[in-house]
């Protein structure tokens, strides 16, 4: 027996085992109506849950050390603590980010589509922790016909009396709204989507005040995304130390993982956090096209995260921390697999081409920088940029980054970062122009040309 068959089966004795699963129609092999739901498990003691009090709740959701599923993996038991113990004046609102606007990331559509009864149940007793009678579900605008399957849940629950006055006889009242954006990325972020919400223009806030504080209509508002709600009436009906036993330490329980790219079954699957990369892609997605000797790079969370050159790849585990020591970050576990068929530098160019065109505008160094880093790129791709350029186009990153008020400014810098921290030597090899403006050349930038000339 080979030893790459030997490690397959290795692989799958270690595999996420289908009791510890808690999205069971992640392919939609069942109904995605209540009663299908209800042979799940969902609306389960949902009533029993709910009479154990609010701090039960939330001290169960630490102890299950569960992390937001969004992107900045913020712990979820942490942030619905933030929310004011007393209601006054201002009601608390409800608000799940289903704005799934990353570029390799469509795990949130399919719970839309095939679990929508896990979300609602999840904003129910969400609801309940944050003392919340409103919620809001903000789901991108091309999701619609997922917003209808959605809506037609809610609508099934409204009438099983699992929603409204009473809802599901716990004594809570909660009426769920779903609210259509225009499609744009940035309202991805929360206090963006707060504002479009509100029927202003998706530009995000300065924080603080932060939302729990002053959030939806300038009440104290909670924002978690879908799977995060999605994941937490599971959590409470097996316990918090069942959740925090898969996985490892602040990086535990399961998470939708999508594989796309250079593979050869591109799939969502749901595995335990710190499953090793390597098995993700040659399990689950059949490998790479032309097999693993043939792997360049893997963006691992998502297009806003820094790429990773495959000798890491070998050994990497998935998970916040892992991810962190490599420079990188699960993000939204969005993994797309680049083969050494693929022009990396054209790769990156496109990617920040995206980003240049999904910047609000409202920061000076994203407004600006993004687009720099978008033509800068493609001329690298081109072969026409200068040896110097390299470090001009690191130092237009480092003053993006940390300089605008939300993580866009981030967004746009690290995938950029991540190609001249592993891929510099190929950038170099393809662009060897020296000095860095040759004036016969007529090189197009957005300032005068004698500015850059070093001889001026």
């Amino acid at each position: 027996m080979s030893q790459k068959i030997i490690e397959k089966h290795l692989w799958i004795l270690k595999m996420l085992k289908d009791q510890d699963r808690i999205f069971k129609n992640l392919y939609n092999d069942m109904g995605s109506d209540v009663v299908s739901s209800q042979k799940r498990g969902d609306w389960v003691n949902t009533k029993e849950i709910i009479n154990k009090g609010r701090e039960w709740i939330i001290n169960e959701i630490k102890d299950s050390q569960l992390r937001g599923r969004g992107g900045a993996g913020f712990p979820t038991g942490l942030k619905w603590s933030f929310a004011p113990k007393e209601v006054g004046s201002r009601p608390h609102y409800l608000v799940i980010n289903g704005d799934e606007s990353e570029p390799g990331t469509c795990k949130d559509r399919d719970i839309l589509r095939f679990e929508p009864h896990k979300l609602i149940e999840g904003c129910l007793i969400a609801s309940y922790a944050v003392q919340a009678h409103v919620c809001y579900i903000y789901i991108r605008g091309e999701y619609f016909i997922d917003g209808q399957k959605l809506q037609a849940a809610i609508d099934e629950a409204y009438e099983k009396n699992l929603l409204g006055k009473n809802a599901a006889n716990t004594g809570w009242n909660l009426d769920i709204y779903i609210h259509y954006g225009a499609g744009a990325y940035i309202c991805g972020e929360e206090t963006a989507l707060l504002e479009s919400i509100e029927g202003k223009k998706g530009q995000p806030r300065l924080k603080p005040p932060f939302p729990a504080l002053i959030g939806l209509y300038g009440c104290p508002t909670i924002i978690n995304n879908v799977e995060t709600i999605a994941v937490v009436p599971t959590i409470l009906r097996r316990g918090g130390k069942w959740f925090a036993s898969l996985g490892r330490e602040k990086n535990t329980g399961t998470k939708i993982f999508c594989i796309s790219g250079n593979v050869n079954t591109p799939c969502n699957v749901e595995e335990e956090m710190n499953i090793p990369l390597k098995e993700l892609i040659e399990v689950h997605a059949g490998g790479v096209i032309g097999g693993w000797d043939n792997l360049k790079a893997v963006i691992p969370g998502g297009s806003s995260m820094p790429l990773i050159p495959k000798d890491k790849c070998e050994t990497l585990t998935m998970d916040f921390d892992s991810l962190m020591a490599e420079k990188s970050g699960l993000g939204t576990a969005g993994i797309v697999v680049i083969n050494k068929d693929q022009d990396i530098i054209k790769c990156m160019a496109r990617i920040a081409r995206f980003y240049k065109h999904e910047s609000c505008g409202q920061c000076t160094p994203c407004r600006e920088g993004s687009g720099w880093m978008w033509r800068m790129l493609e001329r690298m791709a081109r072969g026409e940029a200068s040896k110097d350029e390299i470090d001009m186009l690191g130092d237009v990153t480092k003053q993006i980054e940390g300089h605008t008020i939300c993580a866009f400014g981030e967004g746009s810098s690290w995938p950029v970062q991540g190609l001249l921290r592993h891929f510099s030597d190929e950038i170099k090899k393809r662009n060897k122009f020296d000095p860095i403006v040759k004036k016969e050349k007529n090189i197009p930038y957005l300032v005068d040309q004698h500015l850059l000339d070093k001889n001026a």
